[in-house]
């Protein structure tokens, strides 16, 4: 088990998406740490792609489970579940984005915030 003390709430909450996106082997995990960065929607973005609509369902849903577990919490607000060539789930502090490959290629959301610190993690857990 991974050490949590010191960490705050929206750290933990992202320890458990990682671990939700890694549990179902979600591809190039980036954590994006935008407390630093001026303007911006959110504290966290978790970045991550699957190579098929069923990987992606299966990761949101995976995501959406391990944090109900571990931290008790329900996303705020869920989009793109009936293409899920881009499914967001809304944590407030703490915004998942789980893409299809060549939807994250297309978008390259880590290059809009390239003044976030980044945090890569292994596919697997």
């Amino acid at each position: 088990m991974k050490k949590t003390r010191g960490k705050s709430p929206s750290e933990r909450l992202v320890d458990a998406v990682v671990a939700g996106i890694q549990e179902v082997k979600g591809k190039d995990i980036v954590h994006l740490d935008l407390r630093g960065v001026p303007n911006t929607v959110s504290d966290h973005f978790v970045v991550c792609h699957g190579d098929s609509d069923t990987q992606v369902e299966a990761i949101a849903n995976s995501v959406d489970k391990v944090v109900r577990e571990r931290i008790g919490e329900r996303p705020w607000h869920t989009e793109g579940r009936e293409n899920a060539g881009w499914v967001l789930l809304d944590y407030v502090d703490v915004v998942v984005h789980v893409f299809h490959r060549e939807k994250r290629t297309y978008y390259a959301l880590e290059d809009l915030w390239a003044d976030a610190v980044r945090n890569r993690f292994e596919n697997v857990a």
